[in-house]
């Protein structure tokens, strides 16, 4: 993303605005993010904490269509590596 590193711009839920009755302006805060997002094409987004996840996967997601984006936690992406295939009858 760009701006990024010390640079990069909040979600909108930081410092647990995401379980206060604030709604309108964590969406409107998030713009930026979201705005980031979309510029960046990917279709999947690992988020570094519960707050920036769920402001994503359930806000900013819906209000600036991209639900094409898939959101993750770290752990889930190491969980979705580990997982292994049947093994075939030839094997």
């Amino acid at each position: 993303m760009y701006p990024n590193r010390a640079n990069n711009f909040c979600c909108g839920a930081g410092g647990g605005a995401w379980a206060m009755p604030y709604a309108e302006e964590r969406i409107y805060y998030g713009r930026v993010k979201a705005k980031q997002i979309e510029e960046t094409g990917a279709e999947l987004l690992v988020a570094p904490c519960h707050n920036c996840r769920d402001q994503i996967m359930r806000s900013l997601r819906k209000e600036y269509g991209m639900m094409h984006v898939e959101v993750k936690y770290l752990w889930e992406l190491v969980a979705d590596s580990l997982v292994l295939d049947e093994p075939s009858q030839t094997e």
